[in-house]
Order: C-alpha cells, then sequence, then structure tokens
C-alpha cells in the first residue's frame, strides 16, 4: 500500500527546520497540481538550491530527506512550470509513477494533504484576520484572536462485504473507473461500525453483521484516514443500487475478481487477499 515504504520511515513530528540547498520544496499550484520533474519514471522536486529565495515550511522527513512545502503565491506557480518540470494531478502521480517510484508517491500524497490545509486555511475563521505559522507545532494562529487551526484528518471506511465465495465489487458512475469495494466518510455522531452499516445500505441496499476491523491506510489524496472493515452479508439481503452514486454493484466470486491496475490502494489489497483466499 502507498505507506509501505520499508525499510525507508517516515518522520512527520513537526520541527522548526530551515530550507538547506539540499532538501526538497514541493510546489502545487492554485488548482491542487504538483510541479514536478519527470526524470525515467521517476518524480523529481525542487531542491532548496532552486527555491531558496521563497518562503517555505517544513513538512516532514523520510528518513534523513526533508521535505518543505513553498508558501509562494499560488496564482505565481506558473513561473515553476519549465524545461522537464509539469503540473500533475494527484490522481495522476499514482497512475503515472506507481511501481517505479512509490516512495515518492507516498510523498507527493502526504504533502498534498498538508497543502490542501495551509491552503484552505489562509484566514481565521473566527475574525478573518490573516494566519501566521505556529513555530512550535504543525498549527496555524491568529495573532488576533488567538484561535488556533490544526490539519484535519477526514475518518473513512473500506468496506469488504462478503456472501460464502464471493465480495460485494462496485464501480463508481463519476471518477475511479477500476473495480472498488463500498466506501464511505463517517458522520458525525456514528461509530466507525455504524458508517460501514449506514454506507454499505446506502449504496447496494445489503444488510450486513459480523463486522470485523482489517487495516488502516492515511490517503493524503482526500485528506483521509481510510479503515478497513469486512463483514458478512445478512441472508436474503439483494442487492439496491444507488443508481446515483454507482453504475456497477455485483457479487463477484473469487477467481473472476479483476484488481485495480497498481498495488497502493487498501481497497486493492482487501480484494487482492479475498481473491487468494487469505480471509
Amino acid at each position: 500500500m502507498i505507506q509501505d515504504i520499508y525499510p525507508s520511515r517516515l518522520k512527520n513530528e513537526y520541527k522548526d527546520y530551515k530550507l538547506r540547498d539540499e532538501d526538497s520544496v514541493l510546489v502545487f499550484t492554485d488548482e491542487g497540481k504538483l510541479i514536478a520533474g519527470n526524470v525515467e519514471g521517476r518524480m523529481k522536486f525542487y531542491t532548496g538550491s532552486e527555491l531558496k529565495d521563497k518562503e517555505s515550511v517544513y513538512l516532514f522527513s523520510v528518513d534523513d530527506r526533508r521535505f518543505f512545502l513553498t508558501m509562494d503565491d499560488p496564482e505565481s506557480t506558473g513561473q515553476y512550470v519549465k524545461d522537464n518540470f509539469s503540473g500533475y494531478e494527484i490522481r495522476e502521480i499514482r497512475d503515472r509513477f506507481s511501481g517505479q517510484d512509490d516512495i515518492n508517491i507516498f510523498v507527493a500524497f502526504t504533502a498534498y494533504h498538508l497543502w490542501k490545509w495551509y491552503s484552505d486555511n489562509r484566514y481565521c475563521g473566527k475574525c478573518g484576520k490573516h494566519l501566521t505559522l505556529d513555530t512550535k507545532e504543525r498549527a496555524l494562529r491568529c495573532t488576533e484572536c488567538g484561535n488556533m487551526i490544526y490539519p484535519r484528518i477526514n475518518p473513512a471506511v473500506i468496506v469488504g462485504v462478503t456472501k460464502g465465495d464471493t465480495i460485494l465489487l462496485t464501480r463508481y458512475r463519476r471518477g475511479y473507473q477500476h473495480n472498488a469495494l463500498i466506501a464511505g466518510f463517517t458522520e458525525i455522531g456514528e461509530t466507525l461500525e455504524e458508517t460501514v452499516k449506514r454506507e454499505v445500505m446506502e449504496e447496494t441496499g445489503v444488510s450486513v453483521k459480523n463486522i470485523r476491523y482489517y487495516k488502516s491506510q492515511p490517503w493524503g489524496m482526500a485528506q483521509d484516514i481510510l479503515v478497513g472493515f469486512f463483514c458478512d452479508a445478512e441472508e436474503g439481503s439483494e442487492i439496491h443500487m444507488d443508481e446515483n452514486e454507482l453504475k456497477y454493484a455485483e457479487w463477484v466470486r473469487r477467481e473472476d475478481i479483476v484488481l485495480q491496475p497498481n498495488n497502493l490502494s487498501l481497497t486493492n489489497e482487501m480484494m487482492h487477499i479475498f481473491k487468494e483466499g487469505l480471509i
């Protein structure tokens, strides 16, 4: 999965580091495209030596590699599209570089999560004044009223609904066009298990039981923490698909499961282990 970068290790504790020449700097456009180079299938980020005159903030490290985010005006990021550097949508990064540059895909997704938070929180929601970077923790501070803003993480579930040797596969009506499992965000006041029941019912009309936790995954594309569950369909439950959300929802036998084209997602791993009879 995308976070499986062992033996490398993410160090996400906040540090008030200053940019060095050898550090990497990620640049996002106001549309959320990452401006990066493509060198023989590997992403190339700008370096501190190239952007030393730009304001930046430390994001995280992978092993000894430090990654920063430019705080340049997003409307001026067009100047960075030059030579072999282009703007890539975050979904495009997953498809284009998968299997060749998985650590930098993880870097891009995690940096995007933080970029989205910084981009969406430029002004105080209480008094409207400009927010400033806190120097002691990952936070934005309003010097006018003292309001503190912390990164947002959205909990969501991925659900493998099984019935004997079949699993409930879906395809979205819009967006990602490969096989998927049922997924959805946790709503106010409900547990993750209640989210599982509600989302399966809303999308497919199937009632479930025996809900059991499998594994979790950070998914910076939507600022998520994805939580995977398997569960069993109640006897007699029939599929009544939400046609506004899905264009396909069917029970599929293990041997007939067609996996996604890369191994980065929790969804694909859950489909894979069911296909192989590991659960």
